[in-house]
């Protein structure tokens, strides 16, 4: 068989241990999973009772123009409902979104540390990647992706809230940026996690749809919506430009429950105020936690945190899963000698630091 051979070297997302397996392993009875970035509130009780109560004629085909959910989401943002694509998450709306911008012939701009689907699909096109790295601070070195673009660049990838480091870029800031790229440049703005964002410095990425044609904003239902399970993201950019990518999705990429459990989410807003106040909450948990051990927690706009282990991150990861807490390590994700964890219920954020305050206390191994 003949492969591509780009495909060489490349491997699989791999998603971390299950609760069960972890179960299994460690002979634990609860399991506390913190390492996805799901929400630990679960999703809108509109969504649980139309779940139970579903009709669904499992021999037919989904909607492929997902038109309830469209036309519900372009009254919520008040946009036209031809300035939306969706996807089965955000994870297909990038390889879309590669598929159709990027070759052999094309480099890609993205920051690093940043969401590794971004390289990921820009390799399996053969395209040129061009990572900048963050600064010290965690924050996107805006000026070092605009010396990185040239005639050749076709996208530039932009996330904010970074995954995994939390921080925003200021919407001035990222406006400025912005007005910079040359106009045959695609500008990705990834806000899988808009919805926790309480940074006054942050304002709604939408607006730069209406300002900049060559701007396109991702966002999920994933995250804050709590419908993970689903797999429905979403695409907002100028009509000519959605009208160029929906070519690209598959006929019936989204699914009959998702689109239908994400217009039900979408109209309670009050659950999405909840879940941004009970996470503002948790986070200062860990902010505490790591003011009180002398560890960096770099300010997160997102529902995890970035917390330092001063040592191997592997190392403190494994400690915790013996415990029954799964986290991500940060050795995997380009910040080493971290932890991303996803905040939780107070109560199992709570857990989780007094199970790490006994890993430190014993000392974690160097990387």
């Amino acid at each position: 068989m003949r492969w591509n051979p780009r495909l060489e070297g490349m491997r699989a997302y791999e998603p971390g241990k299950t609760i069960g397996e972890v179960k299994r392993e460690f002979g634990l009875e609860r399991i506390v999973k913190l390492a996805s970035n799901e929400n630990p509130f679960g999703c809108s009780a509109e969504v649980k009772k139309f779940i139970a109560e579903s009709g669904l004629e499992t021999e037919l085909y989904p909607d492929g123009y997902a038109t309830e959910l469209r036309e519900a989401l372009s009254d919520h943002l008040g946009i036209s409902p031809r300035q939306l694509l969706f996807g089965g998450g955000s994870d297909e709306l990038i390889v879309i979104l590669s598929r159709a911008l990027l070759s052999e012939n094309e480099n890609t701009v993205m920051p690093w540390p940043s969401f590794p689907q971004y390289r990921h699909n820009a390799r399996i096109q053969g395209t040129e990647i061009r990572e900048v790295s963050l600064h010290e601070d965690f924050s996107h070195d805006l000026d070092g992706m605009l010396k990185a673009i040239d005639e050749n660049t076709s996208i530039v990838w932009l996330c904010t809230p970074n995954n995994p480091t939390g921080g925003i870029i200021p919407h001035e800031e990222l406006k400025a940026f912005i007005r910079k790229v040359p106009e045959h440049v695609l500008v990705i703005v990834d806000n899988a996690y808009h919805e926790f964002v309480t940074d006054p410095a942050y304002a709604d990425p939408l607006t730069l749809v209406e300002e900049f044609p060559n701007v396109l904003v991702l966002r999920t239902f994933s995250k804050a919506y709590g419908l993970a399970a689903f797999r429905i993201g979403y695409a907002v950019a100028r009509e000519e430009v959605i009208a160029k990518l929906d070519p690209v999705r598959p006929p019936f990429n989204t699914n009959v429950l998702g689109q239908q459990a994400a217009a039900f989410a979408l109209a309670d807003q009050e659950f999405i105020a909840r879940t941004r106040q009970q996470n503002v909450a948790g986070k200062d948990q860990y902010v505490r936690f790591a003011e009180a051990h002398g560890l960096n927690c770099p300010v997160s706009e997102a529902n995890f945190v970035l917390l330092e282990v001063k040592g191997s991150a592997d190392a403190a990861a494994y400690e915790l899963l013996k415990r029954g807490y799964i986290v991500r390590s940060g050795d995997k994700l380009g910040t080493p000698g971290y932890l991303r964890i996803t905040v939780g219920t107070q109560e199992d954020n709570a857990g989780l630091l007094a199970a790490l305050e006994q890993v430190l206390a014993h000392g974690v191994p160097e990387a």
